[in-house]
């Protein structure tokens, strides 16, 4: 009698020990097949620049390579004028589009403008810079350039001004080598007061053009 009593008195305990196992085994296997803990998302990618900002970077590696006589004029106003007619064709395009471009115009002008990238850097990196020398003449031709370069830089001159100032440096350019050429590499007192002259005109050309009402997006004279 006295063992059946501990038998039974006994049970109720297994029974809880057994429940206590279990439900710890339970929680271990949750903890265990529970997903790991959630990674932080990557950053989204940053989103391609405006078409704006594309421009403006253009101008200002442009402006660099004039400045730092990586371009030559005829280079750069070869640049200008591809940079200009994709301006033209951008306007053209907002124009017929209430102010706003579509997703394969602004592809489009993407792809323009990346086969300027390449020809920009490549005009900057090759043999061709512009070295214009000590000489009076030289200085006034370094100083033209960089007018014409801080113009880009600022805004105050767009890429279709810029061609055409860059067209009228070449020109002179190519005077002063032609008659370095037939001279020894010297130029004669009147050649000197020629091209004087022409830059001086040039001169006037840069300020007026920098000083008018057309400038790079919406930038303010000066």
């Amino acid at each position: 009698m006295k063992f059946t009593w501990l038998k039974w008195s006994a049970l109720p305990i297994a029974v809880l020990m057994v429940g206590t196992a279990a439900m710890g085994q339970e929680q271990s296997s949750t903890q265990g097949s529970s997903a790991p803990a959630t990674q932080a998302a990557a950053p989204a990618p940053k989103p391609d620049p405006s078409i704006a900002q594309r421009k403006e970077n253009q101008q200002d590696r442009i402006a660099n390579g004039v400045k730092s006589g990586q371009l030559t004029a005829g280079e750069t106003a070869n640049l200008e004028t591809k940079e200009a007619a994709i301006n033209g064709e951008t306007k053209a395009d907002r124009a017929a589009n209430g102010g706003k471009l579509t997703s394969a115009e602004k592809s489009q002008i993407n792809q323009q403008q990346n086969g300027l990238s390449k020809q920009i850097y490549q005009d900057k990196h090759n043999a061709n810079t512009a070295n214009p020398g000590k000489s009076e003449v030289g200085q006034r031709q370094q100083n033209q350039q960089n007018r014409i370069a801080q113009g880009i830089k600022s805004g105050q001159l767009t890429a279709g001004e810029t061609a055409k100032l860059e067209n009228q440096q070449k020109g002179i350019n190519q005077q002063v080598k032609a008659d370095r050429a037939a001279n020894g590499g010297k130029l004669t007192s009147g050649e000197k007061q020629q091209v004087n002259k022409e830059q001086n005109a040039a001169s006037k050309n840069i300020y007026n053009k920098k000083h008018n009402a057309a400038t790079q997006g919406g930038a303010k004279p000066k």
